[in-house]
């Protein structure tokens, strides 16, 4: 699942789990949405690894 994805359904279980009373939902709702901001940072991370590593090839070519 995307980094996206996991925030809004850690957002969506985190609503649910205020409007309902239970701390535990709410609790996975803020867990789920820090793993989508976790993915989302890696994913980042790798795209600029990613570009750094283009950046080097291209220079060996001229």
């Amino acid at each position: 699942m995307s980094g996206e994805k996991d925030k809004i359904k850690g957002k969506a279980k985190e609503m649910t789990g205020k409007l309902t009373g239970d701390r535990r939902k709410e609790s996975e709702g803020k867990a789920d949405q820090a793993k989508g901001k976790g993915k989302e940072a890696m994913g980042g991370a790798g795209e600029r690894a990613k570009g750094v590593k283009d950046s080097l090839t291209d220079d060996d070519r001229h």
